[in-house]
């Protein structure tokens, strides 16, 4: 485990086999295929928890529950929300009610929302080196971690990732601008860059997984 005794943080992505998980204008893309989107069903199924950045809620309105198409009798994870300064829409589908919704956001924001508890912990922005040790307070034991990028290298940054699954369909995006599975600042030289270490690949149809464990 990194940073937090007892909880396990997996992060799981998509991305196309020149490293891009969008358009350049950010629209979501159908990058898995059939086989891989049953495994992110049955791997959310497994999970307490599974977050995501006000980002993806603005961008791709994601359901985060688990589909009886792929998994017989699922059972939906807690969905954990990380939006900062409260913009999380009412209409979300994070806050249809399916299944229970945790909104974390800075100590300034005074919003609320219904359909969810909130979680207010740093200043300015979320600080999720001190927001792990509240999730697992509440007794969350694995966390899957699905986006954005910046989220994705905000946990891979302070080494708080302790795998990391990455599926690579047979599409090419294309773009200077693409995002890519880790945004935000990056390492500002090779000393400051994460180590993986490969575990297991694997063909799914006509894509193929990588898990890697994250190095300290």
């Amino acid at each position: 485990m990194h940073g937090v005794i007892g909880l396990k943080v997996i992060i799981n992505c998509a991305m196309s086999a020149d490293g891009k998980i969008a358009t350049k204008n950010r629209r979501q893309t159908a990058i898995s295929n059939d086989t891989d989107k049953k495994r992110v069903h049955v791997l959310r199924n497994s999970v307490d928890a599974v977050l995501v950045g006000i980002g993806t809620v603005l961008a791709d309105d994601p359901k985060l529950t688990v589909k009886a198409e792929y998994v017989q009798s699922p059972k939906n994870p807690i969905r954990i929300v990380l939006d900062s300064k409260g913009r999380t829409p009412p209409e979300a589908m994070v806050l249809n009610g399916d299944a229970k919704t945790l909104i974390v956001t800075a100590t300034e924001s005074v919003t609320e929302f219904s359909n969810a508890e909130m979680i207010r912990c740093g200043s300015g922005r979320v600080d999720i080196e001190e927001l792990l040790p509240m999730l697992e307070e509440r007794g969350i034991r694995t966390l899957l971690v699905e986006g954005g990028s910046e989220i994705i290298w905000s946990f891979l940054r302070h080494r708080l990732a302790d795998e990391i699954y990455i599926f690579i369909g047979s599409v090419i995006i294309g773009g200077d601008s693409a995002p890519t599975p880790a945004g935000g600042e990056g390492a500002f030289s090779i000393d400051e860059a994460v180590t993986l270490m490969l575990k297991e690949a694997d063909v799914i149809g006509d894509g193929v997984l990588l898990k890697y464990e994250v190095g300290r």
